[in-house]
């Protein structure tokens, strides 16, 4: 594909997705919509299913192709359809996404096509949040109404895996009455893996995952602005030999589906994409990664990835490319620029929020984040002083996210 060619499906897919969710029906739905598309990969390989790379989930899990669906950002159930059809078995999604329509979406489709029980469906709670200040038997109910309704909506009964959604300290990771509804849960065989997901304090989250039995997998946050983040790395190790599934994500920082001027001047966004998604995959300890596809673009362009990861030239010179790499200006969540912010801003959410509305164009997930600042620790507290930037690690330009943020949310 040509650079210009790819850039104006990039504008046409941003535009498209910020009219919000228009698609989760299934009327219309046909087979074969991936032989409809245009598709380079098709085109450039004549690779099978037999070419396909797979890795276990852990000890329990089943073989799975390197590369799955984030389909949190997706509202065309017929890009699930198209991505079960090219090889696709892990779809990821959660309750909380689209307010519930994304998994109801990704349910319906796989129900239709009456593929159930050759797909894996995995979703996410926040049991750690709203079950705060609940006593035991409140809380295993919490956690029981709230798997029945990922149940409901998947038009299921199990679900393959079930995260803790966003674990951000250790601390959170040991629940005695979640860990008794958990129990309950695989006993009676509607979840068959349990997991925690974090994209702050990975390696905090991870190695107190790794502890407790209760758990079979792990979902991270993983790209490679983070190479040089050696307790991760570790973490990631120690999980897989303990045992564990590991399953990355943000592996193309945060959604850079809208490259960096800086980094376009070398190289073309599809060069990134790859290139970034490979160098997760070729850590071995990883099983499987989740990058967002919300169109056949994407789809076809993250799967071709599955046949191969070994590096093209370019891959390998943008893999290089220290300038390159950091002008992606990736948050990994460090939380270090909060003991500089004198207003105790809640700047790493803030980030989150940006990635989210400018990068994903998920509007419904950026409003909830928002939503869980105290109003003590708000947006508009920041009074632009930049004294946070000079702490980035990855030198992401915090006061000019922010400033945006307020002009959008303020």
């Amino acid at each position: 594909m040509s650079k210009n060619k790819s850039d104006l499906s990039r504008r046409r897919f941003l535009s498209t997705t910020a009219m919000g969710i228009t698609g989760a029906g299934i009327a219309g739905l046909s087979p074969g919509l991936v032989m409809s598309q245009e598709s380079e990969v098709k085109k450039e390989t004549t690779k099978t299913a037999k070419d396909i790379i797979h890795r276990k989930l852990g000890k329990k899990g089943p073989n799975q192709p390197v590369v799955s669906m984030g389909a949190g950002a997706c509202n065309d159930p017929g890009v699930v359809q198209a991505a079960y059809e090219l090889g696709i078995r892990h779809f990821d999604t959660a309750g909380s996404y689209a307010f519930g329509r994304n998994e109801q979406m990704v349910g319906r489709v796989l129900h239709k096509m009456r593929v159930r029980d050759k797909a894996f469906i995995a979703t996410k709670i926040t049991a750690i949040q709203d079950c705060a200040g609940l006593n035991t038997a409140d809380t295993k109910k919490k956690v029981h109404k709230m798997t029945e309704a990922c149940l409901r909506r998947q038009k299921s009964d199990y679900i393959d895996l079930l995260y803790l959604h966003d674990i951000n300290a250790g601390e959170q990771v040991y629940h005695p009455a979640i860990f008794e509804a958990l129990a309950e849960l695989k006993d009676q065989k509607k979840i068959l893996l349990a997991g925690t997901s974090t994209h702050t304090n990975m390696a905090e989250a991870i190695n107190e995952t790794i502890k407790h039995d209760i758990y079979d997998v792990v979902l991270t946050s993983i790209n490679i602005t983070m190479k040089d983040d050696t307790a991760l790395l570790n973490a990631i190790k120690a999980a897989s030999e303990k045992g564990l599934g590991v399953v990355a994500m943000k592996t193309q920082a945060g959604g850079n589906r809208l490259p960096n001027p800086e980094s376009r001047q070398k190289y073309s966004s599809s060069t990134i994409m790859t290139a970034s998604l490979k160098w997760a995959l070729n850590n071995k300890y990883i099983t499987t990664s989740i990058p967002g596809m919300s169109n056949y673009e994407h789809m076809n362009e993250d799967f071709s990835v599955a046949y191969d990861l070994n590096y093209t030239e370019d891959e390998k010179n943008f893999l290089k490319d220290n300038k390159a790499i950091a002008s992606i200006g990736f948050c990994r969540q460090c939380r270090k620029c909060l003991a500089s912010c004198p207003n105790n801003v809640e700047i790493p959410t803030l980030m989150r929020t940006y990635m989210y509305a400018a990068q994903y164009a998920a509007f419904d997930k950026a409003r909830k984040a928002l939503e869980s600042i105290p109003s003590s620790y708000s947006l508009n507290n920041c009074t632009d002083c930049s004294s946070c930037a000079a702490q980035c690690a990855n030198t992401v330009d915090i006061p000019f996210r922010i400033s945006e943020l307020q002009q959008i949310y303020g």
